[in-house]
């Protein structure tokens, strides 16, 4: 690619991939086939996954969202968020007589197992991430003896641990990977013997949209991330497009958040979504950036995605036992409160 500065021509740079990513995929699918075989209302704790449009679209089917576990009534099924709970809540649940699917991302999951393990191997395990976040709530529940939480570079000369030599760092699988990187990097410094996770616990989908970011960003003089501010992989994509070289960014839910002065002497646009986006929303942005002349729309592709995960175990069983499909399939039941696929 080279830069278009010179170039009348105003133009979009499309990132690819973007949008969903297979654990979102599978949490909104999994309220949607619940709905679908129990009928509403269905509850969920927490926000399924960080995006006002699929929050409030499953809103308007009858899921309740509720904050914390004893807001369910006795007996009714409670669907778990994609960004995990700590074991304390599945107690709760079972306290309760509570019915639970757990929509927990297999790779959110991975980095509680990992948690576990360390633990019951009595290693000190820092855990990078960011404060009060629903993923680090959970992951910290797993171990809360064993864990202490580093929220960034800065964080670093605050942690104490019992053994430097047995101390092992795990991570937020929607953080910045470069963020996280230096933060492990400084954390070396301070204990040498720090060991790695057995595997990357920045979710693969994190790091594809962060790479195209990464890609375009030089070459644009705005880049319009569609998400959530409580999304923090979508958050990330705002600071990444900025600090690789993006002139201006900005982060909207909708295509009429977006201000018309933003638009002022750009030329070239960067697209992307975070991965708990629909991509009916990117495709709002979209048309009002060719109602706004920039008709000239390049994907700028950085990976090519196929994981797709199974439904939880649970709502599988359910769905086998009334005759109902229990695959991956996009329900298109949605069209009057708009498509979450």
């Amino acid at each position: 690619m080279t830069a278009t500065t010179d170039q009348a021509t105003k133009r979009v740079l499309l990132a690819a991939p973007r949008g969903y990513c297979a654990g979102v995929d599978r949490a909104v699918v999994t309220v949607e086939k619940a709905l679908d075989l129990y009928g509403a209302p269905v509850y969920v704790r927490k926000e399924i996954v960080h995006n006002k449009h699929v929050v409030t679209t499953l809103e308007k089917r009858g899921a309740i969202f509720v904050e914390e576990t004893d807001e369910v009534p006795e007996g009714a099924t409670v669907i778990f968020s994609a960004h995990g709970v700590a074991p304390v809540v599945h107690e709760e649940a079972k306290a309760l007589g509570l019915k639970t699917i757990d929509a927990t991302c297999p790779l959110v999951t991975k980095v509680h197992r990992e948690a576990v393990r360390f633990a019951s191997d009595d290693y000190d395990i820092l855990l990078i991430g960011h404060e009060g976040h629903e993923e680090v709530v959970g992951t910290a529940g797993e171990a809360p003896e064993h864990i202490t939480l580093v929220d960034g570079p800065d964080d670093v000369d605050n942690v104490e641990v019992r053994d430097p030599d047995k101390v092992v760092w795990l991570s937020q699988t929607t953080l910045s990977v470069d963020e996280t990187m230096e933060t492990v990097r400084r954390l070396r410094e301070k204990f040498p013997a720090l060991q790695d996770p057995p595997s990357d616990d920045i979710c693969y989908a994190t790091q594809n949209r962060q790479l195209a970011v990464k890609h375009m960003a030089p070459e644009c003089d705005l880049m319009i991330v569609v998400g959530s501010r409580n999304s923090s992989n979508s958050v990330r994509l705002v600071e990444v497009a900025l600090e690789h070289g993006s002139k201006a960014g900005h982060l909207v839910d909708y295509a009429e958040e977006i201000d018309d002065t933003w638009l002022e002497g750009v030329r070239t646009v960067g697209v992307t979504s975070g991965a708990s986006v629909p991509e009916i929303l990117v495709r709002g942005v979209l048309d009002y950036l060719v109602g706004h002349g920039f008709e000239d729309v390049k994907p700028v592709v950085a990976a090519e995605e196929s994981l797709m995960f199974s439904l939880p175990n649970e709502i599988r069983r359910d769905l086998k036992a009334a005759g109902m499909s229990d695959k991956m399939r996009h329900d298109g039941s949605f069209a009057e409160a708009g498509s979450l696929h």
